[in-house]
């Protein structure tokens, strides 16, 4: 495909709007058409960005756009991926695709058999330091993997409006983390133990969610895990992975704005602020992911992030919820069924 592409954009909040600025500094976009639920937004965004505002998502596919950016709230994912097949556009889409197995397993036959291109957006497989971390655990650097340790706490946490629809703490925030330890151990979770409790925002208990969230894990490899997360963090926005071995430890997303202090004498606190938000932390992984899925539509290539990839974080999320309401340890295979999990 020697022209460039014309995008149609589907949601244009925080990363939507974040997407469409990213589509349009592009050499292999040629424009941008977006829908937004909010037109005052939708206008706005575009008038800002050099883009077209339409009224619906089927008004893209009557544009003869060439490939569809999911970037809306949770629920309308699948439906929009859903279209995206029936019109036989190549796809990107913000996770979770889907909050229950069934979903996303009747989305990926539709997409089987529409033939299309879909990326999942898990932007961390595009981070410097995530894919420096994967190169030494497959190279061999860090010997005899022993134990990995992952943690997402955001700043604050979002709207109630949102966390109603998230799908609960583990689907919506460390979905991340749980395919982060997969890309860079390049092993799958097979087992996890998850608790979770609210102990800041009362409202978080009306939609069965926590605030904050622990879990341990099993690598098929025989390696253990840990995660922590929280949605209130007084420095800023700390994700952080750290791999120990035999031969060698790491660490992605400790640098000068990690936002946590020791408080060893004489120790040196981090010379800057830490980052406020997703974007800040992620702004080069998140353009790169997209610049991948535009190379991969023009020139026919694979995914860099397939719904098989998105159908097993998604499984240890489900895990990981199971376990929090049973108080046991799940194993990744009893997450076959189509029961959704409350969250």
């Amino acid at each position: 495909m020697a022209a460039g592409l014309h995008v149609g954009v589907v949601g244009v909040g925080r990363i939507g709007a974040f997407h469409v600025r990213t589509l349009r500094s592009l050499a292999g976009v040629s424009s941008v058409k977006l829908v937004d639920a909010d037109p005052a937004r939708a206008r706005n965004i575009a008038s800002a960005a050099g883009a077209e505002v339409l009224d619906t998502p089927e008004a893209l596919v009557e544009a003869g756009v060439d490939a569809f950016v999911i970037a809306t709230a949770t629920p309308a994912h699948a439906p929009m991926l859903r279209l995206a097949a029936e019109a036989g556009l190549p796809a990107f889409c913000e996770k979770p695709v889907a909050l229950d197995i069934a979903t996303l397993d009747d989305l990926v036959a539709e997409v089987e058999r529409a033939g299309i291109l879909v990326q999942i957006g898990f932007q961390r497989r595009f981070d410097a330091g995530y894919v420096a971390a994967r190169d030494a655990v497959a190279g061999g650097a860090l010997g005899n993997l022993l134990l990995v340790r992952a943690a997402t706490h955001d700043p604050v946490p979002p709207p109630e409006a949102y966390v109603a629809a998230s799908g609960g703490i583990f689907r919506d925030l460390h979905i991340h983390d749980f395919d982060a330890v997969r890309y860079v151990s390049g092993q799958e979770i097979v087992e996890v133990y998850a608790d979770g409790a609210v102990r800041e925002t009362p409202w978080f208990e009306r939609h069965d969610d926590v605030d904050t969230a622990v879990a341990t894990f099993r690598l098929g490899g025989g390696a253990l895990g840990i995660l922590s997360g929280t949605r209130h963090d007084a420095l800023g926005y700390d994700v952080r992975l750290e791999v120990f071995g035999t031969t060698d430890s790491i660490a992605v997303g400790i640098d000068s704005r990690s936002p946590i202090r020791s408080v060893e004498p004489g120790a040196a606190q981090p010379p800057q602020a830490g980052y406020r938000n997703f974007l800040e932390r992620f702004e080069p992984a998140y353009r790169a992911e997209l610049a991948a899925f535009v190379d991969a539509v023009r020139d026919g290539g694979e995914s860099r992030c397939t719904l098989a990839e998105a159908r097993a974080a998604l499984r240890v999320a489900l895990a990981a919820d199971r376990s929090r309401a049973e108080r046991r340890p799940i194993s990744i295979e009893e997450v076959t069924s189509a029961e959704p999990v409350a969250g």
